[in-house]
């Protein structure tokens, strides 16, 4: 296994960090490759991202267009380190449901390459 500072830090991002993102953190942090944190845009997000969390991801997926461009407007500068990839998952499922849990095991493992 990795040292814990080699494993690749991936940052969720949905709006009010409550079923998509937290589902992505759950589903992607027993990788031993990776390490996850999961965060919403919305201001009544359960945690709504930070610059530290901006700065500490190395990679960021945004589950919309939106998050993305929300992430743009607040944190333009800080991204510059991190790659961001929109998943285009829309927010109409529920935490661990099992049709999300298969988009995003598809679409994020298809992008960072895992197994």
């Amino acid at each position: 296994m990795p040292h814990p500072d080699e494993r690749l830090k991936i940052l969720f991002v949905c709006s009010r960090n409550q079923w998509r993102s937290p589902t992505a953190e759950q589903l992607w942090r027993k990788h031993p490759d990776l390490m996850t944190r999961s965060g919403g845009t919305s201001p009544s997000a359960r945690h709504t991202v930070s610059s530290e969390d901006i700065r500490w991801a190395d990679v960021i997926f945004a589950m919309e267009e939106k998050h993305n461009s929300r992430l743009v407007a607040e944190y333009g500068r800080l991204l510059s380190h991190a790659s961001i990839h929109v998943l285009d998952i829309p927010d109409e499922y529920k935490y661990m449901d099992p049709e999300l849990i298969d988009l995003l095991e598809q679409s994020v493992s298809s992008i960072l390459d895992l197994k």
